[in-house]
């Protein structure tokens, strides 16, 4: 063996060392970045207006965070396009940790109707963990006739077009699960849609709609008030604090639906720091307080796994998909 060919293997051997060290230092360094994380204020996206159930949820999430981590957790509006202003913001983000997103169920509404984004709604989200999972609500003016979802139904096959829900508006959630009950039912319920909030309320009252689909966020104050009568429940379970309510399974085999909110960060973000915020969370969420809040807003604290908040949002997001393509529902 020449002294050439000995002095370019040795080369060779010192080159595979050093490479062997710098791939080990990959997760010590990951590491030590986690272990000095965070070192400054860390921003929480909400893409919808102040003063909304995201809103509450996103800053008592915001409150407990900044406890648990020690740095202020700030959340900033970006409202507009249905939250994906602020999700647009959020994946375009250094994966630093130090910018978060809420993540609300109408993600994957969007992913579904909108014929382009501009990110991809499964790939380019980081998922962290789910907050709260919350049963739609359907439901009409306390003095009609219906009584439930089946009776509903009933007059929609007995009188066809002349039976009307209403929706926050085309492509939500709201909307879709009204599509998914009329394709169940078997019937042509009319859509009525409206811009969201608390104005579908007095046509709902005044009989001018005959029902509404609509969050327990915003519905179970008025079915508690005796505002509106609760027809069904999209939970799988029956609900504690809505004893009698009948859960929509009951006449639509197969209607399950909840909404949703969760965080996410921006792509790129190093596992032990999605892990550090992932129980961070977890912790946040067995309080008794926190619970009692949320049930208080309709919802259940619901911690996930990454893959468990990534599997919600592709499940959704298929399930849409199907309703769309079943009812021919225009994109947008």
């Amino acid at each position: 063996m020449t002294k050439t060919v000995r002095t370019a293997r040795r080369a060779a051997a010192v080159l595979v060392a050093l490479c062997g060290l710098g791939i080990a230092a990959v997760p010590q360094m990951a590491s030590a970045q986690a272990e000095s994380w965070p070192n400054r204020p860390i921003r929480l996206m909400n893409g919808f207006l102040p003063g909304g159930s995201s809103d509450i949820v996103a800053r008592l999430m915001a409150q407990h965070l900044s406890e648990r981590l020690g740095q202020t957790v700030v959340v900033e509006t970006r409202a507009g396009a249905g939250g994906s202003i602020a999700t647009d913001y959020v994946v375009k983000q250094p994966g630093d940790g130090y910018t978060w997103g809420l993540l609300v169920s109408g993600h994957a509404t969007q992913a579904v109707m909108m014929r382009k984004l501009p990110y991809d709604p499964v790939g380019d989200l980081a998922m962290i963990s789910s907050i709260t999972t919350y049963p739609m609500m359907v439901a009409t003016r306390p003095d009609a006739s219906y009584k439930t979802l089946g009776d509903v139904i009933a007059r929609a096959k007995a009188e066809p077009g002349k039976v009307s829900y209403s929706s926050a508006g085309v492509g939500t959630g709201h909307h879709l699960l009204g599509e998914w009950i009329n394709a169940e039912g078997g019937v042509d319920i009319v859509h009525v849609p409206f811009k969201g909030g608390t104005s579908v309320l007095t046509d709902v009252m005044t009989g001018r709609i005959d029902i509404m689909i609509e969050t327990m966020t915003l519905a179970l104050p008025y079915v508690k008030s005796g505002k509106l009568r609760a027809l069904a429940v999209t939970s799988p379970q029956p609900l504690d604090y809505l004893p009698g309510v009948p859960l929509a399974t009951q006449t639509l085999p197969g209607v399950i639906y909840e909404s949703w909110l969760g965080i996410f960060t921006s792509p790129g973000t190093p596992p032990a720091i999605i892990h550090r915020i992932n129980t961070e969370m977890r912790t946040v969420l067995q309080r008794a307080d926190v619970k009692q809040r949320l049930a208080e807003l309709g919802g259940q604290a619901m911690p996930s796994t990454p893959e468990e908040l990534r599997a919600r949002v592709v499940g959704d997001i298929t399930k849409w998909k199907r309703i769309v393509e079943t009812r021919n529902i225009e994109r947008q």
